[in-house]
């Protein structure tokens, strides 16, 4: 029904209070990774990883209560098969090991210990790094095929949103201090993913409509290719965000980092999709 409408929104008529709004959060995700820094996981840090079968398991929340006071930060706990529970703690020693295991034998008698494993800070610091060239590998390839397949400005335009939303979602890990592991790294690139696709699709309209600058300005183009897109722009981001908002409800602790990071990924890959890369294309056409 929308996309039949006329609609015809000035977006770029606030494009420079968008573009001020994102550098204020960037520079504040910045200052706060730069001061409070990140809660880095088990799979970052290093620790503990223990594996425990009940005969009849608890609940995990009565585990958790147990061996909270035997560690120093708060432990992940999952599930495992029929009978088994998975404890990952942040401390690698033998004495935490077996401090937590302690406490769990003076709980549940039917416990049993069925395998351990550690996880050092080298593996931590290996996987630290291969996120980081991942990431930059992806978007220098990104702004490699996009500059093939449009123009230079639309490559930089399309990067410039997506580091933008990485920042700020490390921005809000970093306020709420929420553990992030591994999973964290998938939400970042699945992010990415989406923010680009949307960029993609709202440019793509910009360089069909090009032929119009010289008539209509960039402003003007700008703003009938984002209303002309809106209606998929709305309907693709609904869809998405409604399954993210019931993980982040009932997605359990396991998934908390992966599900906000994909909420917040995906708010902020909306926003700097309609305002950030056209608003800075706006920007360079008109200084041009």
């Amino acid at each position: 029904m929308m996309s039949r409408l006329n609609l015809n929104f000035d977006f770029m008529s606030h494009r420079k209070l968008a573009l001020t709004i994102s550098l204020v959060l960037v520079i504040a995700s910045i200052g706060l990774l730069l001061t409070r820094g990140l809660n880095l996981g088990i799979d970052f840090t290093g620790g503990n990883v223990i594996q425990v079968e009940f005969d009849n398991r608890p609940e995990i929340d009565g585990v958790r209560s147990v061996i909270s006071g035997v560690v120093a930060r708060e432990a992940m706990i999952q599930n495992f098969g029929e009978k088994g529970i998975i404890i990952r703690t942040n401390e690698d020693t033998e004495e935490s090991r077996e401090a937590v295991v302690k406490a769990l034998q003076n709980n549940y008698a039917d416990m049993k210990v069925t395998g351990f494993e550690k996880v050092g800070p080298v593996v931590g610091g290996e996987l630290r790094r291969q996120a980081i060239i991942g990431v930059s590998i992806a978007l220098v390839a990104i702004l490699i095929y996009i500059t093939l397949r449009f123009q230079f400005r639309f490559a930089v335009v399309s990067v410039v949103p997506l580091i933008h939303d990485v920042i700020i979602a490390l921005g809000f890990f970093s306020l709420t201090q929420m553990e992030i592991g591994s999973s964290f790294i998938a939400a970042i690139l699945t992010i990415v993913g989406y923010s680009l696709n949307n960029t993609i699709i709202i440019l793509d309209r910009v360089r069909e409509n090009w032929g119009t600058l010289s008539r209509e300005g960039i402003v003007n183009l700008v703003n009938k290719s984002l209303n002309q897109t809106l209606a998929r722009t709305i309907n693709t981001t609904l869809t998405t965000l409604f399954p993210v908002i019931a993980l982040c409800v009932w997605g359990g602790p396991v998934l908390m980092a992966f599900s906000y990071a994909m909420l917040v990924g995906m708010i902020a890959g909306t926003w700097s999709s309609m305002f950030v890369a056209t608003g800075l294309l706006c920007e360079w056409q008109g200084k041009k």
